[in-house]
């Protein structure tokens, strides 16, 4: 069983911080990319950013130059530091993993999300 758990979600005011992690465990044989995602009410989860094994990373337009995506593979986790945070940032936010597992086939993986609101 492979389990991703996130952590770091809260209220925050407008130009406030934030950093998200979420930790892989289980019968991980190796993760492949990793990546944040983000759900607003009545919108569609769109991907927020994203990190290979080798921490090439990528980001939505709307989040460049704010936020920024780290990986510590030892530990199987990855990070989100969110900054100056607008409103329009507020969303629930779900971490993903293609992970392999012990049949060497990778599958993708979701957290069970974490709130993350920004309001004054």
């Amino acid at each position: 069983q492979v389990q991703l758990v996130e952590s770091g979600g809260g209220l925050v005011q407008p130009g406030g911080s934030l950093r998200l992690s979420c930790a892989a465990s289980g019968s991980i044989f190796g993760i492949d990319d990793m990546g944040w995602y983000r759900q607003a009410p009545g919108k569609q989860r769109e991907l927020v950013a994203a990190i290979t094994s080798g921490g090439i990373t990528n980001f939505a337009h709307s989040v460049k130059g704010r936020f920024t995506i780290s990986r510590d593979n030892a530990k199987n986790t990855v990070y989100l530091q969110m900054n100056s945070l607008k409103p329009e940032d507020t969303a629930v936010y779900y971490c993903n993993a293609q992970i392999r597992v012990e049949s060497m086939t990778t599958f993708g993986y979701w957290g069970q999300g974490t709130q993350v609101t920004v309001s004054s």
